[in-house]
């Protein structure tokens, strides 16, 4: 066992993500933090490199393995974005904002919003890891059944999945 969330995936290309509102391995932006933690609820801008010329589409996931759950938690997902896409916009997770690519699918986050969530520790737990995932898939359209969470949409991706990347925003409870 490892304090690894991906451990247990299947090893595949590397694609390199990176944000410009933050360093990987540094905080987010305050902005970044939800809403009721004296943030915005606002995504970061995200952007990949090295996609492999398999790539059909691609996948963005935000997730919490710190949160006392068991099971981590999932504060976006968005599936079905373009092969032709290399980043997502800041705010993008933000609904009605016109900032996802045409096509792209938000999957209903941990609160059940089809949105970001941001990051939010609870009280005294300390300092967490907020993934920024990014995965190629070699398909352009995922079919997921309605209703699907964010864990149901990585397992659905894996038969698919290409290349992964990712970089790390941290937060601890102010």
């Amino acid at each position: 066992m490892t304090n690894d969330p991906f451990w247990r995936l299947d090893e595949v290309a590397p694609l390199a993500v990176r944000s410009p509102d933050f360093a990987d391995g540094a905080r987010l932006p305050q902005w970044a933090r939800a809403r009721y933690a004296g943030g915005e609820d606002r995504s970061p801008e995200l952007r990949w490199t090295d996609a492999p010329d398999t790539a059909r589409s691609f996948v963005v996931r935000v997730y919490d393995p710190d949160a006392p759950t068991l099971s981590g938690w999932w504060h976006w997902a968005v599936y079905d974005i373009p092969a032709g896409v290399d980043h997502l916009a800041r705010d993008a997770g933000t609904p009605g904002s016109g900032l996802l690519p045409p096509g792209a699918i938000t999957v209903a986050n941990e609160q059940g919003a089809e949105a970001y969530a941001g990051a939010a520790p609870p009280a005294g737990h300390g300092e967490h890891r907020y993934f920024f995932v990014v995965s190629a898939l070699d398909i352009e359209h995922l079919e997921l059944p309605v209703g699907a969470t964010p864990a149901v949409l990585g397992g659905m991706l894996r038969a698919h999945e290409v290349a992964r990347g990712f970089t790390v925003g941290l937060s601890i409870t102010e």
